[in-house]
């Protein structure tokens, strides 16, 4: 995350370039940056912070259509608690919010809301607006209906499509007119109480199948100069741009007047990238309105590429790796970018975590095989949160993120300490290509090998092996997951070999460790070697001590 005072000044130039759409000022009971949930670069690492301490979001995305009537949900909240979570993810639809425009109905968010406090629970809720993977099936009816006034994409050969485009600033203000009444509804019934942590604007933005909208409106922007805020902000950042969008650039030499086609070339990428900072800018406006209401953390998320795609095969415009740039130049008042993963979650978390953007994922796969990335992202990648999406029904014996989410609860204060310090924790998940690992932590270096079939635990030997292993001390370490020999192997001076000394399986009840069994012998490879396993019940916890011997 950028220094505060450098993004706060970012985001003042680029809102008076961008002519951000604005509300009427809110009383001086608006609460502060300080009480209402935010965001904190706290050592190494950004954390969400709640009620003045950090907050690790163990979540689940409720189905879209899920919590639409409270009938419906009302089971739901049940099974939520039962898997151990402390966040929802909920899609609130503007269609719902607005019916007739102007006329605002709120007994599902408050019902909602209520709910989640009756539960014990958190919201993050999701902005169903102008738009949801790409389409505009959850804008109201007054606007779907009126083709005229609220302007939709069309494809290259002129076909309409169900999608308003983002290049138009009746259906930008709109929409942020819409959502700013949510934050300022939510800020008067939830600002004392935080139960809504975050907001997601829109779902999934992007241009398909065509790589940008062939409007007559976004034909005449296109054939016209790139905006000065964004070439600005280009200019500024050059020697960091990502790889794409600086060689397309680099293809003109850097110009930093001309049209789209003149300064990116004429390719897919530069429709790409027309779409990203019209989408980017347009959401920049929605999330300037709610904030200016209720400045709580706001993210957009992105539907992610499969290999060998080109744009308009999968969302172009949207927030992406390759426009990055382009999003964080357009739309500063957005607070990340977040993937929604469901292949090469690795490599995907790897891209979205960087200094400029705190790492959440707002919608990925659970189950046997996903479940334990939670492990992965909030230890390897100092993640705030985790979610995977249709989370709801009721959990059966073969559930694997309820039991693993109990796991990372008990170890919450000590993944939290370690993502600030950013030392003394790491996690692995072993797949196909990486089946043995080794891993630096602390003064020692673990060499992590699996031991073969089982899984997260006895139910399903679908999970592959996982690990999460924190040093709480010099030679200490507790550690959870499954299906994992350990050895140690020392990184500081002294005696060469280690001997592992008291092992335990246990766990933390109220912060405080509990033995549940002492371990040696054949347990302990005879004091040379850790079997990390499941139980019945979940992954494996141990607490570790070490020694070092010549």
């Amino acid at each position: 995350m950028l220094p505060r005072s450098f993004r706060t000044i970012r985001r003042s130039v680029l809102a008076a370039a961008l002519g951000l759409f604005a509300v009427a000022p809110l009383s001086s009971q608006t609460p502060s940056r300080s009480t209402a949930p935010h965001l904190e670069r706290r050592g190494a690492a950004t954390q969400l912070i709640v009620d003045g301490k950090p907050f690790l979001m163990l979540a689940g995305e409720l189905g879209n259509n899920a919590a639409t009537t409270m009938e419906a949900v009302r089971p739901i909240w049940t099974n939520l608690v039962a898997m151990h979570l402390n966040t929802a993810l909920i899609a609130l639809s503007w269609a719902q919010i607005e019916p007739k425009e102007g006329e605002f109905d709120w007994s599902l968010v408050d019902g909602l809301l209520q709910g989640a406090r009756d539960n014990h629970l958190h919201v993050v809720f999701l902005w169903f607006g102008s738009w949801k993977n790409t389409w505009s099936s959850y804008a109201p009816d007054w606007v779907k209906a009126d083709y005229t006034r609220f302007p939709r994409t069309r494809q290259r050969n002129g076909t309409p499509d169900e999608r308003l485009t983002p290049l138009s600033a009746v259906n930008r203000d709109a929409d942020a007119r819409a959502f700013a009444s949510l934050m300022q509804h939510i800020r008067a019934v939830d600002a004392e109480t935080h139960t809504v942590l975050m907001m997601q604007v829109e779902n999934e933005v992007g241009s398909i199948p065509d790589a940008r909208d062939y409007s007559p409106v976004a034909n005449d922007a296109f054939a016209k100069p790139v905006p000065k805020a964004l070439v600005d902000d280009l200019v500024a950042h050059k020697d960091t741009l990502a790889p794409d969008l600086r060689a397309a650039w680099q293809t003109s030499n850097f110009r930093t007047n001309g049209t789209w086609e003149e300064l990116f070339g004429k390719a897919l990428t530069t429709d790409e990238f027309f779409m990203a900072w019209h989408y980017a800018t347009y959401i920049n406006a929605v999330a300037d309105a709610g904030k200016q209401a209720y400045d709580i953390p706001m993210f957009a998320n992105a539907a992610l590429i499969r290999t060998s795609y080109v744009p308009g095969q999968y969302n172009s415009g949207g927030p992406l790796p390759q426009s990055f740039d382009i999003w964080h130049a357009g739309a500063p008042r957005l607070d990340m970018l977040a993937p929604d993963i469901y292949f090469n979650f690795k490599e995907w978390t790897a891209k979205y975590d960087r200094p400029d953007n705190p790492l959440f994922v707002p919608e990925t796969f659970g189950g046997a095989a996903g479940a334990p990335n939670a492990f992965y992202a909030l230890g390897h990648e100092d993640a705030m949160g985790f979610s995977p999406f249709g989370i709801g029904g009721e959990p059966d014996a073969t559930d694997v993120l309820g039991p693993v989410y109990d796991a990372l609860a008990q170890l919450t204060p000590l993944i939290l300490e370690h993502q600030s310090s950013g030392t003394g924790m790491d996690a692995v998940v072993v797949d196909g290509l990486t089946r043995a690992q080794r891993i630096r932590v602390g003064d020692y270096t673990l060499d992590l090998t699996p031991l073969g079939a089982g899984g997260a635990t006895s139910r399903g030997a679908e999970t592959p092996p996982f690990g999460l292993f924190i040093a709480t001390g010099p030679n200490e370490y507790v550690m959870a997951g499954s299906g994992l020999g350990i050895k140690f192997t020392p990184e500081t001076p002294g005696a060469s070999y280690v001997g592992l000394g008291t092992v335990q399986e246990g766990r933390f009840v109220d912060g405080r460790w509990v033995t549940s069994r002492q371990l040696g012998g054949d347990d302990t490879g005879q004091g040379t070697a850790l079997s990390l396993r499941g139980t019945p019940h979940g992954p494996g916890m141990l607490r570790v001590t070490l020694y070092r011997y010549q």
